[in-house]
């Protein structure tokens, strides 16, 4: 799987991509959406700009695409060949 970041996010992680192994992760059991937001925030606890909050305060905030499509329930089993972005609120018009 990879995950994008995107603004806040990218600069709460110092990357703008992860790939992710989801055979490891999750074994046989089904790897939500959520256990993808709890194993980023573990991954990066601490931001890595000091103009940017850590990221799981950035999380709270964030939508999230998968597969180019929003989605906010985070109880969607995450595949091995998905694509989830992490978009934080913009701002602008």
């Amino acid at each position: 799987m990879n995950v994008r970041f995107f603004a806040a996010a990218a600069a709460a992680t110092g990357v703008e991509e992860q790939r992710i192994d989801l055979a490891t992760l999750a074994g046989s059991q089904p790897f939500t959406l959520a256990d993808l937001s709890e194993f980023l925030v573990a991954t990066f606890p601490a931001s890595a700009s000091s103009h940017t909050p850590p990221l799981a305060d950035v999380l709270t905030r964030c939508s999230f695409l998968l597969n180019e499509v929003s989605t906010r329930d985070l109880t969607l089993a995450l595949s091995a060949g998905d694509v989830v972005d992490v978009l934080p609120p913009f701002a602008g018009g």
